[in-house]
């Protein structure tokens, strides 16, 4: 028993320290975020996206061509990183036109790169493969994320990023109402003053200082 619990503890504590890195993991290799960081402009930035997603997509066809073991956790880990790439795209998109930013070039290329990847999942959707139960709901968020993006793509770009901008100053001033009022919570209440406060003719008079003592009376 001591044998079993000495190999236990030391299990244990790899887990504890395994758990943390795999919660952490990106959607995007080392080497993407790389790239992406050396992209400053955002239309390079939004074709960069665009071709990380068709890699995933890429990978997934390519996986999906195989019956293999164990292939439906990969297939949903593909779609699931390809869905985040495509709000990235999004994300991308929308603080570019609230800062008034040209992005016509990298919008157009994302337009035209969504419209063959929702081609290729819808094809990957029809096939009804035997495991599809097994990464469907990744399949189809990713599906309804390219249809979003493809929206938000073809929208005009001016009133976009005007609808953005009044969006973001709305939640800043219901931000700094919710502050002020917490603040105000912790603040005491002022001291009210009240009609029927008592006058100060009301109050008790205090009696003046004697010297004599108990029973004692001045001199006639």
């Amino acid at each position: 028993m001591k044998r079993l619990l000495i190999c236990i503890i030391p299990i244990c504590a790899i887990m504890a320290s395994v758990t943390p890195v795999l919660a952490q993991k990106d959607f995007l290799t080392e080497d993407e975020i790389e790239k992406v960081r050396e992209a400053q402009a955002p239309n390079d930035r939004l074709k960069l996206y665009a071709i990380f997603a068709k890699q995933r997509l890429d990978q997934l066809q390519r996986l999906l061509e195989k019956e293999k073991k164990g292939r439906s956790l990969s297939a949903r880990e593909l779609l699931e990183d390809y869905s985040k790439i495509i709000d990235a795209i999004d994300t991308v998109s929308d603080d570019a036109l609230k800062r008034g930013a040209d992005i016509t070039e990298g919008t157009v290329a994302v337009a035209t790169s969504e419209k063959r990847f929702l081609a290729q999942l819808q094809k990957i959707e029809d096939r009804n493969l035997p495991d599809v139960d097994l990464y469907n709901v990744a399949l189809k968020e990713a599906i309804a994320s390219t249809s979003d993006s493809m929206d938000l793509a073809t929208e005009d770009a001016a009133a976009r990023g005007a609808k953005l901008s009044a969006e973001d100053k709305k939640a800043k001033e219901e931000a700094e109402k919710t502050l002020a009022a917490e603040d105000s919570k912790g603040k005491p209440p002022e001291e009210s003053k009240t009609a029927d406060a008592k006058p100060a003719d009301d109050k008790p008079k205090r009696k003046p200082p004697t010297l004599l003592k108990p029973g004692e009376q001045l001199p006639q």
